[in-house]
C-alpha cells in the first residue's frame, strides 16, 4: 500500500526523472508541482511540430525553404493554444531571435536527413503497452519508419547538441524505452533506433538493438518502477544532488539546498 498516488503509467521521461533524483521524480509524477516552461523546452516543442507538419506535405515540397516557413504558423498555434509562452521573452527582439534559432535547427535537419526521399508509418506516435509483469509503460514515438521489407526504425528527434559518447546514456535509455514499448506491442524488434542531434554541429546516433539487449532494457525498466513502488510505500524519496540541480526550479524545498519538500499527496 503505497503513501501516496503514484502514476498509472511509466514514461520514459519519468524514469529518467527518478535516475537522475528520486526527489525530482516525486515532485513532477506525485506532488506534480507546477513547472515554467524554459525558452530551450519550448524551442524543442516548437522544432518537433515543425518536423511533424513537413512529413504532412507531398515529398516533393519537402524543401529547406518550406520547412522553414512552417516556424512561424507554428508558433502562433502553440501560442494560441498557451498565450502564457509569450510572458518568458523579455521583447519582440528577443522573441524574434529564439525563433530564427529554431530556424537554424529546422534548416539543419536537412543536412542529416531526406525527408524528400522518407515516408514515415507514424509520426507522434502514442504508445501505451502493458509489460508480462503489469507494468504499464506509456509514451510518444517521433517518428516511426517501416521498410517494405516490415523492418522498423524508430527515430527520436533532439535539439540538443550530441553528447560525449560518456554521457549518451540518458538518450540511450530513453530511445531503448521506446523500443521495448514498440516490441511488446508489434511484437517485432525495431531494427534500427536513431538520435537525431540538431545542436551544435549536427549528429546522428543509431543503435541495431537484439532481443536480448530488449529484455535487458525492460529488466531495467522493471527494476526501476520496483525502486518507484519500494519509495512510494516508505514515503521516502532521497535527492541525489548533481551538476543537474542548476536547472532544477525546487531547489527552495529540497533538503540538499536548505528546504522542506511539502506533505506527501494522499490518494
Amino acid at each position: 500500500m503505497t503513501t501516496a498516488p503514484l502514476p498509472s503509467a511509466l514514461s520514459p521521461s519519468r524514469a529518467a526523472d527518478f535516475l537522475q533524483c528520486p526527489l525530482l521524480f516525486r515532485f513532477r509524477a506525485v506532488d506534480r508541482l507546477p513547472e515554467s516552461p524554459s525558452p530551450e523546452a519550448l524551442r524543442g516543442t516548437l522544432v518537433h511540430s515543425c518536423l511533424e507538419r513537413l512529413y504532412e506535405l507531398p515529398s516533393e515540397t519537402r524543401t529547406p525553404r518550406t520547412a522553414v516557413g512552417l516556424v512561424d504558423p507554428q508558433w502562433e498555434r502553440l501560442r494560441t493554444k498557451k498565450p502564457e509562452v509569450g510572458e518568458m521573452f523579455a521583447d519582440q527582439a528577443e522573441v524574434d531571435a529564439w525563433l530564427e534559432s529554431a530556424r537554424h535547427l529546422v534548416r539543419r535537419y536537412f543536412d542529416l536527413e531526406n525527408p524528400a526521399a522518407l515516408e514515415p508509418r507514424e509520426r507522434e506516435m502514442r504508445l501505451e503497452v502493458a509489460l508480462p509483469t503489469g507494468l504499464r509503460l506509456r509514451g510518444y514515438v517521433d517518428r516511426l519508419d517501416v521498410a517494405p521489407s516490415g523492418q522498423i526504425r524508430v527515430v527520436d528527434y533532439k535539439t540538443g547538441k550530441s553528447p560525449h559518447p560518456r554521457f549518451e546514456d540518458k538518450a540511450r535509455f530513453q530511445i531503448f524505452f521506446y523500443a521495448v514499448m514498440i516490441w511488446r506491442d508489434l511484437g517485432i524488434v525495431p531494427s534500427r533506433l536513431q538520435l537525431v542531434y540538431l545542436g551544435g554541429d549536427g549528429a546522428v546516433r543509431w543503435y541495431d538493438p537484439t532481443e536480448d539487449e530488449l529484455r535487458a532494457a525492460e529488466d531495467e525498466i522493471t527494476g526501476i518502477w520496483e525502486r518507484i513502488e519500494e519509495a512510494g510505500r516508505s514515503g521516502v524519496w532521497r535527492p541525489r544532488r548533481s551538476k543537474l540541480c542548476g536547472w532544477c526550479e525546487h531547489q527552495a524545498i529540497c533538503p540538499e539546498f536548505g528546504g522542506t519538500p511539502p506533505p506527501l499527496p494522499t490518494a
